[in-house]
């Protein structure tokens, strides 16, 4: 069993597969960090001074000033602002997997077809070169 699971954990795609998903997580915090720190500051600041990750509605009774004052306290909130920023995440990471493709796409390249080299004698149907002017099954000539 130890043996089955070493060739299987050292097949070639497993191995592309976790290093994709290393990967994949490192790109998701670089993402994150500038949804949360570079992109949405500014967006805040336009839209009048508003902290996205700090909008929420308080679903219990109290008032609280901030996100971390009402989940210190306990309150069930709904984080919206969270979920903003988690969204803007998402789509960041779509737009960025999708360009990735799309290059990929781009520089695989298609062999244009090539021209046959053979044709069908008219008597026997077999395949023949196409500068036969005789076909070497059935020795009908051919034009």
């Amino acid at each position: 069993m130890l043996e089955e699971f070493k060739k299987f954990a050292m097949r070639g795609n497993v191995v592309d597969m976790a290093v994709g998903i290393v990967i994949g997580v490192a790109f998701g915090k670089i993402v994150s960090s500038f949804v949360k720190d570079v992109l949405m500051p500014p967006i805040g600041k336009l839209m009048g001074g508003v902290d996205f990750s700090n909008l929420f509605i308080n679903l219990g009774d109290g008032t609280f000033e901030t996100l971390a004052a009402a989940q210190e306290a306990g309150a069930a909130t709904i984080n919206y602002g969270v979920f903003i920023n988690t969204v803007l995440d998402f789509l960041i990471v779509a737009f960025a997997i999708f360009m990735v493709i799309k290059l990929m796409n781009k520089m695989k390249t298609e062999e244009p077809p090539k021209e046959p080299d053979t044709k069908a004698c008219p008597q026997c149907l077999s395949d023949i070169p196409i500068a036969a002017k005789r076909c070497k099954f059935c020795a009908s000539e051919v034009e």
